[in-house]
């Protein structure tokens, strides 16, 4: 079983200090629910190496072809603005590659501001397709 002090590490890299305790109680359920037995401890260990790995994304997106929006808060205690602009220059072959900063927005981005995500989402796939 996944520690509580883990899945609340996560929620606090993720969404902030300020989780509510509903939301909270929600994550460590559902983190317990799917992170049992071995199956799990697969899981979570692949979630690790991917983020212990990051950079080796880096050496692939000179591949993307496609038109690419990435959204980043100014409040991401993981990857800093900085960062994400630097990562958009990797994008050199995508026909529109856009970074949106998000005033107060957490790691996880769609999850603390939906309301600035969803829409700009929509906008940007209805000027592509």
């Amino acid at each position: 079983m996944i520690p509580i002090e883990l899945v609340d590490a996560v929620l606090k890299e993720g969404l902030g200090e300020d989780v509510p305790p509903e939301e909270r109680a929600f994550w460590h359920a559902t983190y317990q629910k799917n992170y049992t037995g071995d199956t799990g401890r697969k899981h979570v260990r692949i979630c690790s190496i991917n983020l212990r790995d990051r950079d080796g994304l880096h050496g692939r997106l000179d591949g993307v072809r496609c038109p690419v929006l990435r959204m980043h808060g100014t409040e991401d205690p993981v990857y800093s603005v900085v960062n994400a602009e630097d990562e958009m220059k990797l994008f050199v072959n995508s026909p529109g590659a856009e970074l949106r900063v998000v005033n107060g927005g957490q790691h996880f981005l769609s999850a603390s501001n939906p309301d600035d995500v969803n829409p700009a989402a929509v906008e940007f796939i209805n000027r592509w397709t």
